[in-house]
């Protein structure tokens, strides 16, 4: 039997969220408050709506809520939250009859890179409510399922492969597809690794379906047969696969086959959210292409021309990508650089120079700062060109290789780079993004205009193949590129979510490749 552990496809991770609450107003003139907290979202920018809402407490002022709110987390979306607090006087589910006591709004993202939280409470005016404060602390819920199986093959020689399923309210859904075993009598198939929350919930006793296929290259893949079973029974030696329709026409039908169960494990992993919730920071660097195929600054054909409305391709990039990392920041300070212009006072082209003119201090505060940086530094300098991106990814390089010497999982650095050209230095790139990859750091690149970005597609290398002029190997996949005008007519979250979405994995990569844990838990993960 091949024993090889292989990752499964990415999964969406649940986040816990712990409600209580301090020093409420009293709305009750016999007694004492009876609070209930209700969760809102707020994912389309505008609309809010109901995801769930804790239990009541009676006559108390101080609630520690027991009802857990468990949602969806995406590090690539700013997801809004609103707390809302109730003092409960009926029985009915609509709260506008009962007395609003206060809300708390945030990002699941400050949630989450906070650990713990603890705001006043203001009105829907956003005036102070004059007394209570709300407490919101984060878990994280990731487990895995190793899975070792083979199978005892009486159905003759084929290509089988397995699918496992989740029950869900409509029926099953896709949890985990093996790799095919090619013409085998008694195939075994590599050790795999399944995100508990995509199997079952989490619930041990929730039905889990198994299919057998007969792989076929033209896609009419035959049932070999099927079982059910659940995440507790698991642990058994095997399982029968039946196929119904031959055991309904054939009178001494035993089975198609049997599925050998070698090992199951439920094993704890650190995930992206372990990392972030002890105490790892993501430095976000900002570098803009100042090079002259972008045009004249001054003209409404060029990228960088800001409209009446006080936007452009690179600002939009900017605010879309920043206002997600800006969360996982403690101090909000991000540097900014340019590259590909003639630059005051020598007009020397230079290609790693701070957006505020500033070599000592390149640093601006917030988002906002990166903003206003752009905002003063395009009519200062002369767009000029090549179009090279291998300096500013060596500067952040730097910075990260001497992250990496503290040999703690404590800092990421997350380089957004956003072009409109051909990329002039594409060797040297590729040096420095083999260098790179070895280090605690990825790339995004967004190109803006129509340029031919066919080179920033290769440089997105996601089977990991990127290789160096020298011949050098990346040692993983760190780049990640989309072209602005894919997104032009969609939500501008799309943007982000695009670009953001494999940085988790990323992170996780590094610091798995470099043996390194949480900082507030050093050792590695352990079995249970």
């Amino acid at each position: 039997e091949l024993i090889v552990h292989c990752m499964a496809t990415q999964c969406v991770s649940k986040v816990e969220l712990t409600i209580s609450c301090e020093n409420l107003l009293d709305k009750d003139v016999t007694s004492k408050s009876d609070p209930l907290c209700v969760l809102l979202m707020n994912t389309s920018g505008s609309q809010w709506y109901e995801v769930d809402r804790t239990e009541k407490v009676q006559n108390c002022l101080f609630p520690k809520f027991a009802k857990k709110f468990v949602i969806d987390y995406y590090f690539e979306a700013v997801q809004k939250l609103k707390f809302g607090i109730y003092d409960i006087d009926n029985k009915t589910v609509d709260l506008s009859d009962d007395d609003f006591l206060g809300e708390f709004e945030c990002t699941l993202g400050q949630i989450v890179s906070s650990r713990k939280l603890t705001r006043p409470l203001v009105l829907k005016n956003q005036k102070p409510a004059g007394k209570g404060s709300i407490t919101v602390t984060f878990r994280g819920l990731m487990f895995f399922l190793y899975c070792l199986l083979v199978m005892q093959d009486f159905f003759g020689k084929s290509d089988p492969y397995l699918e496992f399923y989740r029950q869900i309210e409509t029926g099953w859904q896709l949890a985990h597809r093996t790799e095919v075993v090619k013409n085998n009598l008694n195939p075994s198939w590599r050790p795999f690794k399944i995100p508990l929350q995509s199997l079952c919930g989490g619930d041990l006793e929730k039905p889990i379906k198994v299919e057998c296929y007969d792989y076929d290259n033209d896609g009419s893949h035959d049932l070999i047969g099927t079982f059910e079973t659940t995440l507790k029974r698991m642990t058994e030696a095997e399982f029968e696969c039946i196929n119904i329709k031959k055991k309904q026409k054939k009178k001494n039908y035993k089975n198609s086959g049997i599925v050998c169960i070698k090992l199951c494990q439920v094993v704890k992993e650190y995930t992206f959210l372990d990392y972030i919730m002890g105490g790892c920071q993501i430095n976000f660097t900002v570098g803009v292409d100042f090079t002259g195929s972008n045009g004249d600054p001054r003209s409404p054909d060029s990228l960088h021309y800001i409209s009446p409305q006080g936007i452009n391709e690179y600002l939009s990039a900017i605010w879309t990508v920043g206002l997600v990392i800006q969360d996982y920041d403690s101090d909000k300070m991000f540097p900014a650089f340019g590259f590909g212009a003639q630059v005051p006072p020598t007009w020397q082209v230079s290609h790693e120079f701070p957006l505020n003119f500033n070599p000592t201090n390149p640093y601006c505060t917030g988002i906002e700062g990166v903003v206003e940086a752009y905002r003063m530094c395009l009519p200062q300098v002369r767009l000029y060109g090549p179009t090279n991106f291998s300096p500013i990814i060596n500067h952040v390089a730097r910075i990260a290789l001497d992250a990496s010497k503290q040999n703690t999982a404590s800092q990421y650095f997350v380089l957004l780079i956003i072009t409109d050209g051909v990329i002039t230095d594409l060797d040297q790139t590729r040096s420095a993004i083999v260098n790179a990859s070895r280090l605690p750091m990825s790339i995004i690149i967004i190109g803006v205009g129509k340029a031919d970005f066919s080179a920033m597609e290769f440089l997105d290398c996601d089977d990991g193949q990127l290789r160096a002029p020298n011949g050098e190997m990346a040692a993983r996949d760190i780049v990640q590129f989309v072209p602005f005008r894919k997104f032009q007519n969609s939500p501008k979250e799309a943007l982000a979510q695009s670009v953001l979405a494999e940085v988790p994995a990323q992170l996780v990569s590094y610091f798995s490749m470099s043996k390194l844990y949480p900082p507030n838990n050093p050792t590695p993960p352990s079995q249970s």
